[in-house]
């Protein structure tokens, strides 16, 4: 039988000279990846007539540029320099919203570009940096691994003053799949302020005025409220049974205090600073939600609820806190201001809840569902939810190990602290005693008399909601 020339050629054959073909490809295809974890090292220095920025990026992060490559991935660095403007121009200048007072600047002009080796150490101060950045560039025979290599920039942005208030709106999140951002603001005026944040920030104001910095954290504190389904649930099962303005005044007056008690003790440093304290806390505001909603089902006081309220209150200010401490950064010399400022957006946050959910729940025992059964219901179901957030959070808080601590200086600064905070909360806890038992007194009888429905009966339902 005669083979034709065709099936002689097989098409295993033709599959291996085709990897082959592809495997002899140089990498460049890589330039493509996206980075998994971006660090941007930056100084902003206002100088004269110029808003100077000096910034360090991964060169993996420009990834629509295709960098000449030698040997086994070497970054040929000469044919490279031509590259780095336009690099710099499209992932960093052109990502970046910078503002004098009110006013959008100009595109920057690119003073430098320079390839740096990823162990050198220029970015500890900014007269390093600069001199790093405008200095000679690497000779051609350093050998470094382009996907390793740092990209050096140095941007001028035109002002008519140096002394004026500057804001960013930095957009480099899309260098990396998480982009950490480390930013240094030297103001004419001396000091150093430093900002670190993950993705994009939005506007960052290096220096505030007071009322920028107090309606960014009142914004904060109002949205950080609305978006904590946890403490929703629990404001939620404070007020089930107490839906009347005195029994109301008591209960979040006495959660109020306690939070702000702790969140500013917190952003003043007497909290623990133990890895396992957050973790702790995190089950302790679920425990706390778990206990409201089973008070709810077998019968809540008011005597004890806002005690009760208060004793949980300064567990949600340390959870407070910790949204908090990432965003003080943003405070600039307004420190005080902004904590007041974050706490009175809380508030803000847990009124307009009250405000929404209260007529619900009247509106719902006088025409769903009588009280005392809707009062179950509700409460199993957030007892439910949040004793499965107790289990979760538990299983994290055990993998970590706490240690006893050594007796040390160091041990009694803390228990110091410790105990000036307890005199605090003792202090407070006896101002809402006189609170609520001015309270009680006005309505001319014992606490008891003002839980919703009577003790629990079904038939309140109707006076509540009125």
């Amino acid at each position: 039988m005669i083979l034709s020339r065709r099936s002689l050629i097989r098409p295993g054959v033709i599959v291996a000279i085709a990897a082959s073909l592809v495997l002899a490809l140089p990498g460049r295809q890589y330039a493509h990846d996206i980075p998994s974890s971006v660090t941007v090292l930056a100084f902003v220095k206002p100088q004269g007539d110029r808003l100077r920025v000096v910034m360090r990026v991964p060169l993996a992060a420009m990834r629509d540029v295709n960098f000449p490559l030698e040997g086994p991935g070497y970054l040929d660095i000469a044919r490279s320099a031509p590259l780095l403007p336009g690099a710099a121009k499209v992932w960093l200048a052109g990502e970046m919203d910078v503002y004098e007072d009110a006013e959008l600047l100009p595109a920057p002009s690119i003073v430098a570009t320079v390839v740096s080796l990823p162990s050198d150490r220029s970015f500890a101060s900014y007269d390093s940096a600069f001199a790093h950045a405008t200095g000679a560039p690497l000779t051609n025979d350093t050998r470094i691994v382009w996907n390793q290599a740092m990209l050096d920039v140095v941007l001028d942005y035109p002002v008519h003053s140096d002394r004026a208030r500057f804001s960013m709106r930095p957009a480099l999140a899309r260098l990396g799949v998480r982009t950490t951002t480390v930013l240094r603001f030297l103001p004419a005026t001396g000091g150093e302020r430093d900002f670190e944040y993950l993705g994009d920030p939005g506007l960052v104001r290096l220096d505030p005025r007071w009322y920028q910095a107090a309606l960014r954290f009142v914004e904060l504190g109002f949205s950080h409220i609305l978006d904590g389904i946890d403490h929703l649930l629990f404001i939620l099962c404070l007020v089930i049974p107490f839906r009347r303005i005195r029994p109301l005044i008591a209960i979040v007056s006495s959660f109020t205090v306690a939070h702000s008690i702790t969140l500013i003790a917190s952003a003043a440093g007497l909290a623990p600073d133990a890895l396992w304290f957050p973790p702790l806390i995190e089950v302790l505001i679920a425990l706390s939600i778990v206990y409201m909603a089973l008070e709810n089902i077998v019968g809540a006081k008011l005597e004890r609820r806002w005690l009760i309220a208060f004793g949980f209150g300064l567990v949600h200010g340390f959870g407070f806190s910790f949204a908090l401490r990432q965003s003080m950064q943003f405070a600039g010399a307004h420190l005080a201001l902004s904590l007041v400022s974050f706490n009175i957006g809380v508030e803000l946050g847990q009124l307009l809840v009250l405000a929404l959910a209260i007529p619900v729940l009247n509106w719902l025992f006088t025409r769903v569902v009588a009280e005392r059964m809707g009062t179950v219901i509700l409460s199993a179901f957030v007892a439910h939810t949040a004793w499965h957030w107790m289990l979760d959070r538990g299983a994290v808080l055990a993998q970590y190990r706490v240690a006893m601590p050594e007796l040390s200086l160091s041990l009694v600064a803390e228990a110091m602290r410790a105990g000036m905070l307890l005199l605090i909360i003792g202090a407070a806890a006896w101002g809402m005693f006189e609170v609520v038992g001015r309270l009680t007194r006005s309505v001319g009888g014992s606490a008891s008399t003002l839980a919703a429905g009577g003790g629990g009966g079904g038939g309140g339902g109707g006076r509540q909601g009125k």
